[in-house]
């Protein structure tokens, strides 16, 4: 009997979804769990709502990713959360994904990224507790082997990686676009996310570079009218200078309102954003966070975590896509 090489019957794929009487997932945690153990796994209750839920978001983080992605996280008004936007956001990617994830400190006026990473020395000058700058990452003379690349960085509880800025203001401010462009062109070769922590300005050297290379906008703002008004306002300067495709692609993070303090109403403010942007997605506020120091993970909220998972989540569903800008 000859078989045609071509049919127009069913699709008739194998995949794990054709499977017939295969072993059931165990339930991730909880009493759950415990039954499935307790039985020898004759008994498999199943995930609940919850686990299932979280196994969806787990599923949208790990998101597989293809060369390197590049996320700019700016706030033209400061003290709204952007660099611990920067570092929570990047501390999720790192703690759950297997591959490489760094934050660049693109601050031209002393940032504090570094701060929020590890615990900066009493006397700044001290060269055994001085952390690695963008100058230190720029002046290696061979940058090829991750090593090298490694030894100019400092590094997180959550995996992730940080390259500070120069604490010397002369020397800041000459971080230039040229400077920014040449740290990309490095890191790309041995990191597959990128989050650059912007300056609070749009017109400053790097700032140029930041754009032109991000994939991605993580607009940060505070649910109080100033906060909105001012990222209003730099969605409308993107998009009147040529980053109508940042905007549209934009994830709006609402940083959560110290308790007490007057805020717009997040649904009015939902639905605003919404419509220029990609998804608006709100932090609730957490007294870790707004301490200042370093971030731990372990040591957020339970609202506040789930809040990052799905920040996270929400920025991963593009590393699919390839609308890419031009490359380095």
């Amino acid at each position: 009997m000859t078989v045609p090489a071509h049919t127009t019957g069913p699709d008739t794929t194998l995949d794990a979804s054709a499977m017939v009487g295969a072993v059931a997932a165990a339930p991730p945690s909880g009493w759950r769990r415990l039954v499935h153990r307790l039985s020898g796994g004759r008994v498999n209750p199943g995930e609940s709502t919850g686990q299932s839920e979280e196994r969806a978001v787990q599923e949208r983080i790990l998101t597989p990713l293809r060369g390197d992605y590049r996320i700019a996280v700016l706030s033209l008004k400061g003290g709204v959360g952007k660099t611990t936007t920067t570092v929570t956001l990047g501390g999720m990617f790192a703690s759950q994904r297997g591959d490489r994830v760094i934050a660049v400190d693109a601050n031209p006026d002393l940032g504090t990224l570094a701060d929020r990473v590890v615990d900066q020395a009493a006397d700044p000058s001290d060269p055994l507790h001085a952390t690695p700058t963008v100058r230190d990452l720029l002046e290696l003379p061979d940058a090829s082997r991750y090593p090298q690349v490694r030894s100019c960085t400092s590094q997180a509880a959550s995996r992730l990686e940080v390259i500070g800025s120069d604490r010397d203001p002369a020397v800041s401010e000459a971080f230039s676009e040229s400077d920014y462009r040449r740290a990309v062109d490095v890191l790309q070769h041995h990191y597959n996310i990128i989050l650059t922590d912007c300056g609070t300005g749009l017109m400053h050297s790097a700032m140029t570079g930041v754009l032109d290379l991000a994939h991605m906008l993580v607009l940060v703002t505070s649910p109080a009218l100033d906060g909105a008004r001012s990222a209003e306002a730099t969605l409308d300067w993107l998009d009147h200078h040529g980053h109508g495709d940042l905007v549209a692609n934009a994830v709006v993070v609402v940083s959560g309102a110290h308790p007490g303090q007057a805020a717009v109403d997040p649904d009015v403010l939902t639905s605003h954003f919404a419509a220029r942007t990609r998804a608006v997605r709100g932090i609730p506020f957490d007294r870790h966070l707004s301490e200042g120091g370093v971030v731990d993970l372990d040591r957020l909220t339970p609202a506040t975590f789930r809040a990052y998972r799905e920040l996270a989540a929400t920025v991963a569903e593009d590393f699919g896509s390839w609308h890419r800008h031009a490359a380095v």
